[in-house]
């Protein structure tokens, strides 16, 4: 793309949904500092496209930081922000340890498990069910929608619907009984959310809280098992986990395209004419790893945009950050042998325009036997 195209490359997201792929991080900083010119909103462009797309739940619409511009975009983010902010960092160390050994004492008797469904997804999945304030059964529901909507198949409208009525739930449940969570912070912020407003910061969250941080949890655990960069370093103690976590949002990064903005009117980059209204994707993966930009050592470099950069950078990467480094680091603790199951090469991603997520992680490691919290210091 780079040979052919330059810093924007015309792609196609489903059949007959053009959209430009942005590969140059320079441009990609100019664009997501430009909202003015760069505007997120996207309901212009979403007439022109069939409700039946299996790309548009994921990107029509919806009354949240990441689809809205200028006042909107403003309040909606402030108000998550202010919530966001509210988690008690600390305290989720302890919530991430207790869903982690849990997690681990299911299967490391075994010596095999499948760290996507075993381990990743329980625990990021789990880890935003206590910061919601969310029941297991409500957000049991709403993994199924949103794991629809990621896949990007034919269930993708479907999986809005169930996401939907589960989190409406969840909401009418925090205005009657407010809790110490994210959602009931919401509901109380002085932007006075009302329930298709909260309803919309819930569904950025459950975007934003389970799939990313799993992915990230699993490319920076294949990294560990199969570079020895960082497979030596990290156990030797020359890396920290933290290191080997931002070496995979510069090179593998969770979201691999994402970060849409839609021209208000054609706009002349370079020699590139961007057409208004149509979609225009910051390929996070292709820009951090940009040759103008990438050099061979990036250790403490934190300049990747994995977390977007701008006005809609993500508001919660530290949280997110650290639910991974202690994911892994729970992990890496308690089986510290472990190896791929598979060669690397028959490992198998998931679909979809948007992420970079591995269907299953097989590994192996000695059998061990199960964590005491109560004697582990």
């Amino acid at each position: 793309m780079r040979r052919r195209f330059g810093a924007l490359a015309p792609v196609e997201l489903a059949p007959g949904v053009p959209a430009t792929l942005v590969i140059d991080y320079h441009v990609a900083l100019r664009i997501l500092n430009d909202p003015d010119h760069f505007p997120a909103d996207p309901r212009t462009w979403e007439r022109e496209i069939p409700s039946d797309c299996p790309i548009r739940p994921m990107m029509e619409w919806r009354p949240n930081p990441i689809r809205s511009a200028g006042h909107d975009h403003e309040r909606y983010r402030s108000a998550a922000a202010a919530a966001l902010d509210q988690v008690d960092l600390h305290g989720l160390h302890t919530v991430v340890e207790n869903i982690a050994v849990a997690r681990i004492n299911s299967f490391c008797l075994d010596g095999h498990c499948d760290v996507v469904q075993q381990y990743a997804l329980p625990v990021a999945f789990g880890t935003l069910n206590v910061i919601l304030g969310c029941t297991p059964e409500i957000s049991q529901r709403a993994a199924t929608g949103m794991a629809a909507m990621f896949d990007t198949t034919a269930d993708a409208t479907d999986g809005n619907r169930i996401l939907a009525e589960a989190l409406l739930e969840l909401i009418a449940a925090k205005r009657r009984t407010p809790g110490a969570d994210v959602t009931s912070w919401l509901a109380q912020h002085p932007a006075g959310l009302d329930d298709e407003e909260m309803l919309h910061q819930l569904v950025l969250l459950y975007a934003a809280g389970i799939g990313p941080p799993q992915n990230l949890i699993l490319n920076t655990l294949l990294l560990m098992m199969t570079d020895d960069r960082f497979a030596g370093n990290v156990h030797g103690g020359s890396l920290s986990t933290r290191d080997t976590i931002d070496e995979v949002l510069f090179s593998d990064p969770p979201m691999a395209n994402y970060c849409i903005t839609y021209p208000r009117q054609p706009i002349l980059i370079g020699d590139f004419w961007l057409p208004a209204h149509q979609p225009v994707l910051i390929s996070m993966a292709a820009c951090n790893n940009d040759p103008a930009i990438r050099t061979d050592d990036i250790t403490g470099n934190r300049s990747h945009l994995a977390f977007s950069a701008g006005p809609h950078a993500c508001p919660a990467r530290e949280l997110g950050r650290l639910i991974v480094q202690d994911a892994l680091d729970q992990l890496l603790d308690a089986l510290p042998e472990m190896t791929l199951a598979v060669p690397q090469s028959e490992l198998r991603w998931r679909p979809g325009p948007f992420h970079r997520a591995l269907s299953s992680l097989p590994v192996t490691f000695p059998k061990s036997p199960p964590i005491d919290l109560a004697h582990n210091p």
